[in-house]
């Protein structure tokens, strides 16, 4: 297992960062580039169910590990789901990496906003993991500095 780190400085409050990273409208455009279409659904909930699912509903399903809005979230995630809303936390394939997280932490920087993400990830995925986040972080920079 990876694990892979990303930092940038924004020029917004720690809010405003958070929004754009969870809100159902902005989320959509920053992760365009993990997979076009991409959603987040998700209680809310230490504990509770999260997926992270492309536009035929295929993807991961997560939980919040823990969440301190607007400071930092920790996703971990547990395994896939199937465009039929089936999931599979049980195969070999899914055990291998069942359990990683994706952390988002944002840090007051001076009236800006540093925002840290730590994301574990299989070997094979570091490529496609690293192109999302670097496009990914330079669309949440210009949606929070208001550029968009």
């Amino acid at each position: 297992m990876e694990t892979l780190s990303y930092e940038m400085i924004i020029n917004a409050p720690k809010q405003k960062v958070w929004d754009v990273l969870w809100n159902e409208n902005t989320y959509s455009e920053w992760t365009q580039f993990f997979s076009p279409g991409s959603v987040m659904k998700s209680d809310w909930k230490v504990g509770g169910k999260t997926y992270f699912v492309n536009a035929e509903g295929e993807g991961m399903v997560s939980t919040i590990d823990s969440m301190e809005e607007p400071d930092q979230i920790i996703f971990k995630h547990l395994g896939m789901v199937d465009k039929e809303g089936n999931e599979d936390t049980e195969s070999m394939q899914v055990k291998q990496w069942s359990g990683c997280f994706e952390k988002y932490i944002l840090i007051d920087f001076g009236g800006k906003t540093k925002l840290h993400v730590e994301v574990q990830t299989e070997k094979e995925w570091q490529d496609h993991i690293n192109t999302g986040f670097t496009q990914g972080l330079e669309v949440i920079k210009n949606l929070a500095e208001g550029k968009v």
